[in-house]
């Protein structure tokens, strides 16, 4: 049996491309927590922070990641960039025996890059106004959380990497 393959990172990482390929590569099932959250709720993401709040939603997905993990098998399953800053959300998915952490690490500049054009659909990182100020707040944002996101089992940079490649990264590293 292989074991499940959680993946975290900033927004902007590749954690769904990549969940999504990794998946149809090993034969597993792919899941999207914030996708997941919103079946469950009803509702999407945006509309849980503007209805319920963040607490709430914050304490949802602890609640979902915990059932995921828990009760699902051969699942790749990537995580909202926040879910590892939260609650006991990082001690659950590393005290985990049937997963694999990987962490992918992209670049400020990188991430800047990607995210700048797709900005408005971001509620985050919407109110940035050219790319130096989305850096700025990337850099911020990154610092807090690296902490967090360096727990994981494995590390993975994806700079200037196809998702093709990073896969079969992740796939030596988890096989």
């Amino acid at each position: 049996m292989q074991k499940n393959i959680i993946l975290l990172g900033y927004m902007g990482s590749g954690k769904s491309a990549i969940g999504n390929e990794i998946a149809n590569y090993r034969t597993m099932e792919y899941v999207d927590l914030d996708n997941y959250i919103e079946k469950k709720e009803e509702l999407s993401v945006k509309e849980i922070f503007d209805k319920k709040g963040e607490i709430y939603f914050r304490k949802k997905e602890a609640i979902y990641l915990e059932e995921l993990v828990r009760t699902k098998e051969n699942i790749v399953l990537s995580l909202g960039g926040g879910t590892p800053c939260f609650g006991n959300n990082m001690e659950t998915i590393t005290t985990l025996s049937n997963a694999n952490s990987v962490y992918l690490q992209t670049s400020i500049p990188e991430l800047s890059k990607r995210l700048f054009l797709e900005r408005n659909k971001r509620p985050l990182i919407a109110h940035t106004k050219n790319e130096e100020e989305l850096s700025e707040f990337i850099a911020k944002h990154l610092f807090e959380r690296l902490a967090y996101y360096s727990k994981a089992t494995n590390t993975i940079k994806t700079d200037h990497k196809t998702v093709s490649e990073i896969v079969a990264e992740i796939d030596n590293l988890v096989s």
